[in-house]
């Protein structure tokens, strides 16, 4: 590629508010700039980049390729109500193609070098970006008016800061566990499925009368004070609310705009069997479902629901995740969705005749991860055997 082909036709300068920042790595710069703005100069296009740079940047990440699935699934979410990316994008500028003045508080960014009457570049190879590459893919089908970015900018790195910069943002941070995040829909002012699958995994936690009475590791970490905590509230937020909604962002992006949420019928119905409770409001009726499913396997099994030895997983996520896959089998065998069910009939018409006895919900018969869960599954649907 000649140096005609990477030029614009003419001269492109972007003016934006700017704040420095003096840091041990050097100075750096804060900014809000609109995301229309920040797409013009920024370059990420890997899937041909990638065959242009050195390995060295290869190695970096920092054009590592897109993620086609997470960019679609940001294209639906910044168009919700309550989309926000609260987290910088980070960029790196050459020297040669940015100014900032300091008495206006001001940065500029060039597709030309000073001096120079015509462009050297283009506008859009002038800033890489280091981190955040899918929120701005992402932002391609934003249909509103404003979304600002909040941007931190490195002038003049060179490839070995970037790697660093790089390092730090994608390696040394700490990501947030799932359980923390549900947990805090409780704060939530708006109803969601989100909200509702944490309440009802809350209850279950404190219930005394509840199978799961204090066994859920709430925050994704042990509880002070609790000896057996087997189970995560990610895991049973997860496997419940997959039966309440085919989409829990946008039916909670329906509610917080105040707009009904569609009910199922025929096989979506038998899918989220309750759905439809839910849209009725009967979050009551949801968790009284769940505690009497769970509380007819404690009746059944009760030995091997209360074993807290190594070694045994009907009470642990692998059990709890299979019961979770049959629950719709279940429910469908002994009622019509939406209504209730006893623990008893639970008990007498889905648990009682399969064929496990406590002292066979060991490792030897169902191995840890995926295997373990998917013959428990199988068993319980009666197309397998010990």
């Amino acid at each position: 590629m000649n140096k005609e082909e990477i030029r614009d036709p003419s001269q492109i300068e972007i003016t934006f508010q700017c704040l420095r920042a003096r840091q041990p790595i050097g100075d750096i710069f804060v900014a809000t700039i609109p995301y229309k703005k920040l797409a013009q100069m920024t370059y990420f296009d890997v899937r041909r980049r990638l065959q242009e740079e050195r390995d060295v940047e290869r190695y970096l990440g920092v054009q590592r390729p897109l993620d086609d699935k997470r960019v679609k699934q940001l294209n639906t979410y910044v168009n919700l109500v309550d989309a926000s990316f609260p987290s910088s994008i980070i960029i790196a500028i050459s020297e040669d193609y940015v100014s900032f003045d300091e008495t206006n508080g001001t940065m500029s960014i060039r597709n030309f070098k000073y001096g120079e009457s015509e462009s050297s570049t283009a506008i859009r190879k002038v800033a890489r970006v280091l981190d955040g590459q899918h929120r701005i893919a992402g932002l391609e089908n934003f249909s509103g008016e404003d979304f600002d970015l909040s941007v931190t900018i490195f002038i003049g790195a060179d490839i070995a800061d970037q790697a660093h910069i790089f390092a730090t943002v994608n390696i040394e941070q700490t990501k947030v566990n799932k359980s923390l995040v549900y947990d805090l829909y409780e704060l939530s002012r708006s109803r969601s499925p989100q909200k509702t699958c944490h309440n009802i995994v809350v209850a279950l936690d404190r219930d005394e009368q509840s199978p799961f009475y204090k066994r859920i590791k709430r925050l994704g970490i042990a509880t002070d004070d609790r000896i057996f905590e087997p189970v995560t509230q990610s895991t049973l937020v997860e496997g419940i609310i997959d039966y309440i909604s085919f989409d829990p962002k946008m039916d909670r992006d329906l509610l917080l705009r105040n707009k009904p949420l569609e009910k199922l019928s025929g096989s979506d119905l038998f899918k989220r069997p309750l759905r439809n409770l839910f849209v009725d409001g009967e979050d009551l009726k949801i968790i009284q479902l769940v505690y009497n499913y769970f509380g007819a396997v404690r009746k059944r099994w009760p030995s091997a629901w209360d074993e807290r030895g190594r070694g045994f997983m009907l009470n642990r996520t692998n059990g709890v995740r299979a019961l979770l896959r049959f629950f719709r089998f279940a429910y469908a065998h002994v009622a019509v969705p939406g209504d209730m069910v006893t623990l008893e009939r639970f008990y007498d018409h889905v648990f009682r005749t399969v064929k496990l006895e406590d002292n066979d919900f060991v490792i030897e018969n169902f191995p840890p991860g995926s295997s373990g869960e998917g013959k428990f599954f199988r068993i319980l649907r009666g197309k397998d055997e010990l």
